[in-house]
């Protein structure tokens, strides 16, 4: 495994440029993840379906496409990677029902607080680990169960 998937990929979509530079630079300092920063919606959506991406943050409001849409077909693309909206006041009503549409982990109100979006991207990224090693542990859990029917199939045959 290499050190970036230790750190976890963090997708990053925003309209403003300040936006992005402020977050992925205060997670560069703060933390070691890998940030992958993104003006459109567009291209997020094509390197998320490229690269393997553990936690996606994502603005409300968009000119190319909006918050809910892009974490919907980012979901489709990554359902386990965790997804956060950045939202304005106004907004909050829209996001908090985003929660059940898109099966949003958190919402995050402009102007943010470094520290709280910080915790909730640890959260996020611990949330995304477990859920990718659950989703092993029922594959396991799967592939042993078909093991035992088939084994039961053949005791059954020789036997009968």
């Amino acid at each position: 495994m290499s050190d970036d998937d230790n750190k976890g990929t963090i997708v990053l979509v925003d309209d403003e440029e300040m936006v992005l530079s402020s977050i992925s630079s205060f997670l560069n300092l703060e933390a070691n993840y890998n940030v992958k920063s993104f003006l459109s919606p567009h291209e997020a959506l094509n390197f998320i379906q490229a690269n393997e991406t553990n936690l996606i943050i994502s603005d409300y409001l968009m000119p190319e496409m909006d918050g809910i849409t892009f974490l919907a077909k980012a979901r489709e693309m990554r359902p386990q990677a965790t997804r956060i909206i950045l939202t304005g006041y106004a907004d909050k009503e829209n996001a908090i029902k985003a929660i059940n549409d898109v099966g949003l982990f958190q919402y995050i109100e402009k102007p943010w607080d470094n520290e709280e979006i910080l915790i909730v991207i640890r959260n996020g990224l611990e949330r995304e680990s477990l859920m990718r090693k659950l989703d092993d542990k029922v594959r396991q859990i799967n592939k042993a169960y078909d093991e035992l029917q088939n084994l039961h199939r053949e005791i059954v045959k020789t036997f009968a």
